[in-house]
């Protein structure tokens, strides 16, 4: 008695969970919550959100608004969603789909719904039940007979298809919740020539592991320009080791065009301009860092280098590819130098060797990518084939009579066409069988 009165209530619980009402009301919350996550901006700084949002920073902070999609609440609300899904699948799409599957023959007017359409006429000797059978068969329909009665059905597939979309669903917010347990972001900026692993972490999940044994160097970084001297494109060329050893694979990057290596994804986000490199006499060597500074709409870097106690010179720099401007105190250009061009300053040779410059990259890991795309073609595949009608026909005689009833889900007007074709198809079959008839008439005579 106990073990019925528990399995009762599961399924009560089971049918309060399969709510419509409940899924749609758990579905708007989480459409909600990731418009506000679109609003918000995600992963800031804490003084990000103090800047901007000086009125609602507590909110924002206290509910996790600054990274919602992590928040212990909105991964139960997927976790709820999931669990309405499988109980609607479990106690609606599957019984629907049984009950879909199960011949309904039939004797009677009185079991013909209120919603299905019903003719009546008169049975005539020509009537064939064989011919019925074939003429639904050509319309694609499944046509079943016991004693007298025909059944048939088609568009099976709109009755499976909603079952596949609820797994689709469950596929994408399971797949999104390993990804968030399992990914990370990595945020790296890295100057042109030197070797670099991952370890500026941005987001990692709770059981993500960054690849210690990946080694990457910049070999180069560079940038193409517009003829009127704005940026154009920047491009880094990555090489990468594995375990400290030979080269074990290389390739150019730039915006909008990632790298793809080992489930890493290598984005170009970014890049600065740092330092020259500078050499004097040859013999001694060192670097003058660059500050950025924008004049007349133009971005420019300067640094101010110091000859004396009361004298100084500024290295101006436009382009990363561009000669490097010599202006004294009042910015009158004094000379324009070459990367690895001698001049002179008091009569000491200088030369710059290179400008240094850095690339920002941004590397990601999800390895939930795969399963949420499928679990999206999947739905989008089986969104389409739910609305397939699926319509059924009984046709039997009674008192003298042959009644003809239908119904279908949706899609009325192709179903009246169904049967218009089947009516066509059942006339040519029977003046086939009677123009036979005649002819063998003839022939005995």
């Amino acid at each position: 008695m106990n073990h019925i009165n528990i399995k009762n209530s599961v399924w009560k619980i089971v049918k309060k969970l399969s709510n419509l009402n409940l899924s749609l009301f758990i579905l708007s919350l989480i459409i909600f919550i990731c418009v506000i996550g679109s609003i918000v901006e995600q992963d800031q700084d804490l003084s990000y959100y103090k800047f901007y949002y000086s009125h609602s920073f507590f909110v924002i902070y206290t509910l996790g608004l600054d990274h919602v999609f992590r928040t212990w609440w909105f991964i139960l609300l997927l976790f709820m969603l999931v669990i309405s899904l499988i109980a609607c699948t479990l106690s609606t799409q599957f019984p629907s789909l049984k009950n879909a599957r199960r011949w309904k023959f039939m004797y009677s007017q009185n079991v013909i719904s209120s919603k299905c359409y019903s003719v009546n006429t008169q049975t005539i000797n020509q009537y064939s039940s064989i011919n019925f059978i074939y003429s639904f068969i050509s319309s694609n329909f499944f046509v079943f007979s016991r004693n007298g009665s025909i059944y048939g059905y088609k568009g099976l597939y709109g009755r499976i298809a909603p079952i596949f979309v609820h797994f689709s669903i469950i596929t994408i917010l399971l797949g999104s919740v390993y990804g968030l347990f399992n990914s990370f972001v990595v945020q790296e900026v890295i100057p042109n020539g030197e070797m670099f692993h991952l370890k500026n972490i941005v987001y990692s999940g709770f059981y993500s592991k960054l690849p210690y044994n990946l080694y990457s160097h910049v070999d180069n970084f560079y940038i193409s320009y517009y003829k009127n001297g704005l940026v154009k494109q920047f491009f880094s060329r990555l090489s990468f080791y594995l375990n400290s050893k030979h080269l074990y694979y290389s390739n150019i990057i730039y915006v909008n065009r990632p790298l793809h290596f080992k489930n890493l994804t290598f984005y170009q986000t970014d890049w600065q301009v740092n330092a020259l490199r500078i050499s004097l006499n040859n013999n001694y060597f060192f670097q003058q860092k660059l500050f950025k500074r924008i004049e007349n709409g133009q971005t420019i870097w300067v640094s101010t280098l110091n000859l004396s106690d009361n004298k100084k010179v500024l290295l101006v720099l436009t382009r990363l590819n561009n000669k490097i401007l010599i202006c004294n105190d009042f910015g009158t250009i004094l000379t324009e130098v070459s990367i690895n061009q001698i001049f002179y300053l008091n009569g000491i040779p200088f030369v710059i060797e290179n400008v240094i410059a850095s690339t920002g990259l941004q590397i990601k890991y999800d390895p939930s990518i795969f399963v949420v795309y499928l679990g999206f073609f999947f739905m989008m595949l089986t969104t389409f084939l739910s609305y397939l009608s699926y319509s059924q026909i009984w046709i039997y005689s009674n008192g003298g009579f042959l009644n003809f009833s239908g119904s279908t889900n949706r899609a009325t007007l192709f179903f009246e066409q169904d049967i218009i074709f089947v009516n066509k198809t059942y006339i040519a079959y029977a003046d086939f069988y009677l123009n036979n008839l005649l002819k063998n008439v003839s022939v005995l005579r």
